[in-house]
């Protein structure tokens, strides 16, 4: 008798069969959505089936169609590609092709299925689905099945996961191996810094991106590259002139270097292409910088996937096989997708043509629709660059007579120097005047603290630690001392960057407020933990790339 606790106590999956594919271009992390469909599938007593290359297997049947065990996905979360084998099928894309598939599914009894892949892929196994009983119908008058099997077999589910580095679907914040493609750029421009630093050159870096910026933004918003071209957000008109005002201007601020990152769709407001050698060869000639090219290519679909895309994928594989488990006659073919931090489902062919909209608008110029119809996360990302990537000009900066001052608290964690960088260039671009402040609370009651500029925390989001430093002291045993510098220097509001120290300090500052009417100011936290156990938060800034270290270690 069975006696192990049982999570989904009202679902059972006995009598059903559930098949997975992937189709179209592999992405890291679709093992682990493989694996998580397999063992969910098999928690809950249904029969899973591997499906080997794509709609390919699914129409040529034979050992194609492969029931699996627990055991068959062992091993496989920490390999990139699909171990299933991905093919594009022209034969799918006829009656006949998919009339032979629904042949081969209905023989072994799979009505479940689940799709990994991009949006023309899902698109085809929502015209299989809505043609299913019309095939079945077909099968029959040839005398393939009885009456019995379409009856039997009557409807289909599909579930489908996206799987493409792109992020280019919308309707979910990422797709799966989105994170691990960032990864593999992020660690190509941080090896490309040192030898440009070394010899003052110029690398215009090519992404992947033929139809979406997405890789581009981030990979340019992650490393403070000094421009990026994506076909969602063309330049204006006089781009070329502009770019190389901002490359001179950063060359006189002596930055030994210029990164520039170019989608592969990129392309200018009239639609023309914008290629990097076209840029390259801009810069060269305005300039005469020492420029190179640099074309990642294929290498950015290779590799392990991140510990981000392991975790996102084995939990919309779960997600995906309760859906088919709880999907009707009547429900919609679904796509599960991330929303904040949760797994959702939502219609599929509405996220398909909501995806669709966007190169539409894009081909009609309508680039500020293209941007929305993108998402909200892509958007934010988009302002979030813009503001930190371009100062404006001095005479066009507010004046607020506010004094901010940022310190680190705790233990060192990745992110903290970005996160530095952010509130400096966003508080100045605000009109107020940014304090850095040296070690912590300790460092502010000895009066280590300064005026801190645009130009100085340039090149601080790929470095590691804390620039201004950091310790766990607490500010209590300071107070008078922190009171007396935040008087001194007209402190109107206190930035804390840290972890659990950084809450308890706050606290202190807060209950102090009665005998120190300097700490009755705005005060923020911005958690900043490799342990992940803020308050508050779903992450803390430091956790992603611990976990990332913890993967690489185990490999």
């Amino acid at each position: 008798m069975d006696h192990q606790p049982k999570f989904f106590e009202n679902l059972s999956g006995s009598g059903k069969a559930i098949g997975v594919l992937t189709s179209g271009g592999d992405a890291q992390g679709m093992n682990a959505a493989v694996r998580a469909v397999v063992r969910m599938g098999i928690y809950v007593k249904a029969k899973v089936y591997f499906i080997y290359e794509g709609y390919q297997g699914m129409v040529d049947g034979g050992d194609n169609i492969v029931e699996v065990s627990w055991e068959s996905v062992s091993s496989i979360l920490q390999i990139g590609g699909t171990v299933i084998g991905s093919a594009r099928c022209k034969a799918f894309r006829t009656r006949a092709g998919r009339l032979q598939a629904a042949y081969n599914l209905v023989r072994r009894g799979i009505t479940n299925l689940c799709v990994i892949g991009g949006d023309g892929s899902l698109t085809g196994a929502n015209l299989f689905r809505e043609e299913w009983s019309g095939l079945l119908e077909e099968l029959a008058q040839k005398g393939k099945i009885d009456e019995e099997a379409v009856k039997k077999y009557a409807y289909l589910n599909i579930v489908g996961m996206v799987g493409s580095i792109d992020n280019d679907f919308c309707g979910t914040d990422m797709t799966i191996g989105t994170d691990s493609a960032l990864h593999r750029i992020i660690e190509v421009v941080d090896a490309i810094m040192t030898t440009a630093q070394s010899h003052q050159r110029t690398f215009v870096l090519e992404v992947m991106g033929r139809h979406c910026g997405y890789l581009a933004l981030v990979s340019a918003l992650a490393c403070g590259a000094d421009w990026v071209f994506i076909p969602e957000y063309p330049p204006e008109e006089g781009w070329e002139d502009t770019m190389c005002v901002k490359l001179s201007e950063n060359r006189a601020r002596k930055k030994r270097l210029n990164i520039i990152i170019v989608a592969e769709g990129a392309i200018d407001c009239h639609n023309k292409p914008i290629t990097s050698e076209k840029v390259k060869d801009l810069v060269v000639q305005r300039l005469g910088f020492d420029t190179r090219v640099t074309i990642l290519g294929h290498v950015q679909r290779g590799g392990t996937p991140s510990a981000f895309d392991r975790i996102l994928a084995s939990r919309m594989g779960v997600e995906a096989v309760l859906a088919l488990l709880e999907g009707t006659p009547d429900t919609p073919a679904c796509v599960v997708s991330l929303s904040g931090n949760q797994s959702v489902r939502l219609p599929l062919m509405e996220c398909v043509q909501m995806t669709q909209a966007v190169q539409k608008a894009m081909d009609e110029g309508r680039f500020d629709d293209a941007v929305r119809l993108r998402g909200r996360s892509f958007e934010n990302n988009l302002n979030t660059y813009k503001l930190l990537s371009q100062k404006k000009p001095d005479a066009e900066l507010p004046k607020s007579n506010f004094n901010v001052a940022v310190l680190n608290v705790g233990a060192p964690a990745a992110g903290m120097n970005a996160a530095v960088r952010s509130a400096v260039r966003v508080g100045i671009t605000e009109g107020h005047k940014m304090f850095a402040v040296i070690d912590g609370f300790e460092g502010f009651a000895k009066g280590k603290i300064k005026e801190i500029n645009w130009g100085d925390v340039g090149g601080w989001t790929g470095q590691g630690g804390s620039i201004l430093g950091t310790k766990r002291t607490l500010p209590g045993k300071f107070l008078e001392k922190i009171a007396e510098q935040m008087r001194t220097n007209n402190i109107n509001a206190l930035m804390v960057i840290g972890g659990f120290e950084g809450y308890e300090s706050c606290l202190q500052i807060y209950e102090a407020r009665s005998r120190f009417e300097e700490f009755c100011v705005p005060v923020c936290v911005v958690p900043a933990t490799l342990s992940n156990n803020m308050p508050g938060s779903d992450l803390s800034m430091g956790g992603d790339t611990a976990l990332n270290v913890i993967v690489e270690i185990l490999l």
